[in-house]
């Protein structure tokens, strides 16, 4: 079947500050201001990384707040709202990569704490080595029009729309963001709005049902990214949930768990993940065969470029072009293989082994080549996400289990050929997940990098400036997350780990993403990881990719990443996704309906003027939505619970789902009828 491509895309357009115009990029307000960003934005996050698992995406709140804090100053410019989002969205990016994996080493008793200097070299490096990856890639991704990019869409529409006091636009974007907010302050804050909904029952030794995800913030996701990738997403809810779960029941037995909702969310736990990583696994590295070219066009372009302005044959590229040039990018990459392969050596690997000081030499060396190579690759499919379905769905962890998989079977088959694991399977849990953190810090910059490059595309920015900016977020990020990790842990605690005996245990932190890294590290040498799901996953990988060779044929695409992801997800924060998608899809439907008698230049002009206002809407309910999660992050923090704002009485709290379904249902109605509504 044939499905109209959504047009929600506004790369075409002219830059707000066309490539001839140069204005203040970097100045001194700009570096104070994005420096005080990083570091609140990165003490938010942190909470929320460990107890969740889940991160907000700090673009789109640091973009609204540096616009509110430099309309003070008269000569204040878009480029440098720009340059201030920019460099702020590192903190919570950097955040996320370390405390999604470096916990883990705690709840092994590899470490007693977060210690400061190897966490700031781990951050630092890694942080670095995400920028200096996203920067071949940016041609190849930002060229693609099949990558929406819908933070990155929102966010300039914010900027575009506030530069040109465009009265119509910012009061789309306002009234978006308001009605954003509000509901997930009623969810996550009141908690008098449920923000997912699940029922399944127990029928025939099985379980059978479905679940809802109510967040607006990924409604209105769905609503940019459109039609295609929500169908994908959806063929991954049937594989994974519709009917995994019940044939997975069937056949392991029903799990031992309270309710159903549990018995369905322990499935997904043991064994639909490992489906989904399968998936993503063999998807994200046909991605990155089909973006060869791409990359390689873009290097080769970068390295003639320079090449003929260094002879004086020709002028260098436009300012909207420019990137640090690409041989700097080579010699920085290469001077940053001797810091990487000394923190595997002498600071991630555990002295106490029965290795040779040789044998950990060339064990060092090849970690050290796996970050850089293995980083590359994960890099790029992590950044083909951001465009895909944006950064805040993006599946992080998912990735992180498959590079930190692959690392741990190398390992797993290099202690083999020296004479068995036997005694050193600890040692390979350790480097596998100490040279994964450093992947997993450049994976998350890279993922929220692409975000930040798309705004300035459309905004009109030096792209060598922006990516300067995020080299100092991550600098001022890497020397802030050690201490505020390791109050957090002594604070609370991580994953069963406590730094102090008689801890209050209901308040731990519970690090889920770093428990399963731990666990897949362990189940490599331990022979129990769920082989059967991960290749099963491959073969849905591959069918999808048959599948998609054909329909682009036809006009059409099945992207099997976002399959993957579909698995992958909890039907929370996939099924939103796809009732986004679907309600684009049914509006373009109904204006293509509408006007349909119309002359065509004269219906396009119509349809691309409702189009673009349910854009900004989307865009504003994107904004409103992160912005509250950032602003709650702090009553959660000083309140030491996610409850501090709680109204719902617990002898109310099963009105909660249906109150959440019903809002949600509305709030699909409203983005409809304004959306649909004639101008006067």
């Amino acid at each position: 079947m044939k499905f109209e491509k959504n047009a929600h895309h506004t790369a075409a357009d002219e830059p707000i500050i066309p490539a001839s115009q140069s204005l203040p990029e970097i100045t001194l307000r700009v570096l104070v201001l994005g420096t005080i960003l990083t570091i609140v934005l990165a003490a938010a996050n942190a909470y929320l990384g460990l107890k969740v698992g889940q991160t907000i995406s700090a673009s789109i709140p640091a973009a609204i707040i540096s616009m509110s804090i430099l309309r003070f100053f008269r000569n204040a410019n878009v480029l440098e709202n720009t340059m201030v989002q920019t460099m702020a969205s590192v903190g919570e990016a950097l955040t996320a990569g370390v405390a999604f994996i470096l916990p883990a080493l705690i709840i092994l008793h590899a470490w007693t704490g977060f210690y400061y200097w190897q966490t700031v070299i781990i951050a630092l490096l890694g942080g670095i080595l995400g920028v200096l990856f996203t920067i071949p890639l940016r041609r190849a991704l930002l060229i693609d029009k099949t990558l929406r990019y819908p933070e990155g869409i929102a966010i300039s529409n914010v900027l575009k729309a506030s530069a040109n006091k465009e009265k119509t636009d910012m009061s789309s974007l306002t009234i978006g963001g308001a009605v954003g907010a509000i509901i997930s302050l009623c969810q996550a804050g009141f908690q008098v709005l449920a923000d997912h909904f699940q029922y399944w029952f127990q029928s025939a030794g099985t379980i059978f049902g479905f679940g809802l995800g109510l967040s607006p913030a990924l409604i209105a996701a769905g609503y940019i990214v459109g039609i295609n990738v929500a169908i994908s997403l959806f063929i991954g809810i049937v594989i994974g949930w519709l009917a995994g779960v019940p044939i997975l029941a069937s056949i392991f037995g029903l799990p031992d768990a309270a309710t159903a909702n549990d018995m369905a969310m322990a499935i997904w736990h043991d064994h639909i993940r490992y489906l989904g990583v399968g998936t993503m696994l063999v998807g994200g590295l046909w991605t990155l065969v089909t973006l060869v070219k791409p990359i390689v066009h873009s290097l080769s372009a970068s390295i003639d470029t320079m090449k003929k302005a260094r002879a004086g044959t020709s002028t260098l590229a436009i300012r909207t072009e420019r990137d640090i040039p690409i041989t700097y990018v080579f010699w920085s990459l290469l001077a940053l293989i001797i810091p990487v392969f000394c923190l595997i050596m002498f600071s991630i690997m555990p002295e106490s082994t029965s290795l040779t000081h040789n044998f950990r030499i060339i064990l060092a060396a090849f970690c050290t080549l796996y970050v850089f190579v293995g980083g590359f690759v994960f890099c790029s499919i992590s950044s083909y996400f951001a465009g895909l379905i944006g950064s805040t769905n993006n599946p992080v962890s998912g990735l992180l289990v498959s590079s930190l998989l692959i690392l741990c079977l190398i390992l797993l088959m290099i202690f083999k050929s020296i004479g068995g694991i036997d005694g050193n399977e600890l040692l390979g849990v350790i480097v596998g997940i100490g040279s994964t953190v450093i992947i997993a810090a450049g994976l998350s910059i890279s993922n929220d990098t692409m975000q930040d490059l798309k705004v300035g595309q459309i905004v009109g920015a030096t792209p060598w400036k922006q990516q300067v900016m995020l080299v100092l977020g991550v600098v001022v990020s890497a020397f802030v997350i050690p201490p505020i990790l390791d109050l957090l842990y002594n604070a609370y605690g991580i994953g069963g780990v406590f730094p102090r005996p008689d801890m209050n245990k209901a308040q731990m932190l519970a690090a889920p993403q770093a428990g399963l890294m731990a666990t897949v590290a362990q189940g490599v040498y331990h022979h129990n990881l769920e082989w059967s799901m991960i290749i099963a996953g491959a073969v849905v990988a591959i069918i999808c990719i048959m599948i998609d060779e054909r329909l682009k044929k036809l006009g059409s695409r099945l992207p099997v990443l976002a399959v993957g992801v579909g698995i992958y997800l909890p039907l929370d924060s996939s099924v939103p996704v796809v009732l986004g998608g679907v309600l684009a899809y049914f509006i373009q439907h109904r204006l293509n309906k509408r006007y349909n008698n119309l002359p065509k230049k004269n219906s396009a002009t119509k349809i691309a003027t409702h189009k673009h206002r349910g854009l900004l809407l989307a865009c504003g309910i994107v904004a409103g939505a992160s912005i509250m999660g950032v602003v709650l992050a702090i009553p959660f923090a000083l309140k030491q619970s996610s409850d501090a704002l709680k109204l719902m009485p617990d002898q109310y709290q099963y009105l909660a789902g249906p109150l959440g379904i019903a809002v949600t249902v509305l709030l699909c109605a409203w983005i409809y009828r304004v959306v649909m509504r004639n101008e006067k």
